[in-house]
């Protein structure tokens, strides 16, 4: 991105998509910086489609063992009688990684999300994390804006047959082309925390049921110090007494938050591997869009139900309507 120009071992490996985003895209890809935090289905699909665009660097960071439910939603853990090895799904994502292009460099980043500092994500132009805590939804969005460089922030989470992607690009400026013209296009986003926290009555009457849910759940799992995946169908009269209790202080009709719909996110807690298939084309899309400046880029919110096999696209900012 400093005006270097691309190896001819790379024009040559990346030939088609260059010709399908341009040169310049390539470039500005092959010069990026990815953090992924949390390898879980859908972050591996992610990750496997950002590799394979041709990243400059990808860092991971999960120091969690191969679990049983690990092996059945992650296709890049060997699967083996030792479940692994023993090493952390980072360490073994990793390796599988690096087959898939050996021009990309990709490494281990060992810690809990929550110790890295400030200053850890300056060396990123995107950071991903995946099926996070609230809170650290909240404080990674944050340290990301307090850097002097823009740093591209995207949270994503899949539960059962349910996902949500959320997207922050701070100020952004973008190419979108127009007939015979090339019109150049600035947004404003607003952090996670500023979107979680606009009053559910000001939103669109036609909002995505999902997007309440989640916050929802979200709330339970911050309340009663639960990781996400941890709640059970004995957990779901203290989450409806919640979502009541947030319906009535939001002005929301609690139709609007199915019970069915909270039981799915509550009780089937395992991911769904079409969805995070689903998830992980999209977010790899809307990462190579806001590394190349090129193309609309999502705002702020995206949600998808296999149910009913709808991808919605939600504006949740202080300029919603």
């Amino acid at each position: 991105m400093n005006g270097e120009e691309l190896t001819e071992q790379e024009t040559a490996l990346y030939d088609r998509q260059i010709r399908v985003w341009g040169v310049d895209a390539q470039r500005r890809l092959s010069k990026s910086h990815i953090f992924v935090s949390g390898l879980k289905g859908t972050a591996v699909e992610f990750c496997k489609n950002i590799v394979l665009a041709g990243v400059g660097s990808l860092t991971l960071n999960d120091d969690n063992p191969v679990t049983a439910e690990a092996l059945a939603a992650n296709f890049l853990i060997p699967f083996d009688e030792n479940m692994g090895g023993g090493g952390s799904l980072a360490e073994l994502c990793c390796d599988s990684l690096k087959d898939f292009n050996p021009m990309v460099h990709v490494s281990v980043e060992k810690g809990d999300l929550s110790s890295f500092g400030v200053d850890f994500f300056e060396k990123f132009d995107v950071v991903v994390i995946n099926c996070c805590l609230l809170a650290a939804k909240k404080s990674v969005n944050e340290k990301c804006r307090k850097l002097s460089k823009r740093v591209a922030f995207y949270s994503v989470d899949c539960r059962d047959s349910c996902g949500e992607i959320f997207v922050d690009l701070q100020k952004y400026c973008y190419a979108k082309k127009k007939i015979d013209e090339t019109i150049e296009c600035q947004l404003q986003y607003p952090s996670f925390e500023e979107a979680i926290a606009i009053p559910w009555r000001s939103l669109p009457k036609r909002m995505s049921k999902l997007y309440f849910a989640m916050r929802v759940v979200e709330r339970f799992e911050e309340v009663e110090k639960r990781k996400p995946g941890e709640t059970s169908i004995a957990d779901m009269a203290n989450v409806l007494k919640l979502r009541n209790e947030l319906c009535l202080a939001h002005s929301l009709n609690e139709s609007q938050i199915p019970d069915t719909l909270l039981e799915r996110l509550v009780v089937s807690t395992k991911e769904f591997p079409p969805v995070s298939a689903v998830l992980g084309g999209i977010l790899g899309q809307e990462v190579i869009k806001a590394i190349s400046g090129k193309g609309d880029p999502l705002k702020n919110f995206f949600f998808f139900d296999a149910v009913d096999g709808k991808g919605v696209i939600e504006d949740i900012s202080t300029s919603t309507p």
